[in-house]
């Protein structure tokens, strides 16, 4: 083959294979993964949760709802994925202590969503762990009036075994024990505020 500049260059089998594999990379050689998502068709990520998903407990003038949790769905986890462990925490809850709304875990690598009201009761989909009330289960928002608080939802892809870790532990000791088994981790943001 010649160049308009006049210099030749010779075509053989195995610079035309390597021109055919270079052409084909971007799709095939180094295709990314697609991105490991946590997404909820209650709310988007920065958008209000419903009023339901606030807490109902008795007294308190801050829970206005009933304690339903939102869906939650994931896809595209990474590769060697074994379980999943699910958060659910408000940093700016009890005057910016935080709050811990719910702690899962040992949820099995088949399953990809929660349905709506899921987390407030047992389930053989999680593995319990003790959120601010020390309860195993979601714990809605009870947010003072003012301006919208932040609930942060993620979800830890790890390499450990469903049934590797015992129920009953906090944010802090679930941290702990995946701090060598966390593989990925995505999350989305909502919003509560008090209805004035």
């Amino acid at each position: 083959m010649m160049l308009a500049n006049g210099r030749k260059i010779v075509l053989t089998r195995r610079s035309l294979l390597c021109t055919a594999l270079l052409a084909l990379a971007p799709v095939t050689l180094w295709s990314a993964q697609p991105a490991f998502q946590l997404t909820s068709a209650a709310f988007e990520d920065g958008g209000r949760l419903p009023r339901k998903a606030s807490n109902s407990i008795p007294g308190n003038e801050r829970c206005v709802g009933d304690n339903v949790s939102p869906p939650l769905a994931w896809k595209n986890a990474p590769a060697g994925t074994r379980s999943f462990a699910l958060v659910i925490e408000n940093p700016e809850g009890r005057g910016g202590l935080g709050s811990i709304h719910w702690v899962a875990y040992g949820i099995p690598p088949q399953i990809t969503r929660f349905e709506e009201g899921e987390a407030g009761r047992d389930s053989d989909h999680y593995v319990g762990g003790q959120n601010t009330l020390k309860t195993g289960h979601y714990a809605g928002p009870c947010t003072p009036a003012g301006h919208p608080q932040h609930y942060l939802f993620y979800i830890i892809a790890t390499d450990l075994d469903p049934k590797a870790l015992p129920p009953g532990l906090t944010l802090a000791e679930l941290r702990d024990k995946l701090a060598r088994h966390a593989i990925a981790s995505t999350g989305l943001v909502g919003l509560f505020a008090h209805p004035d």
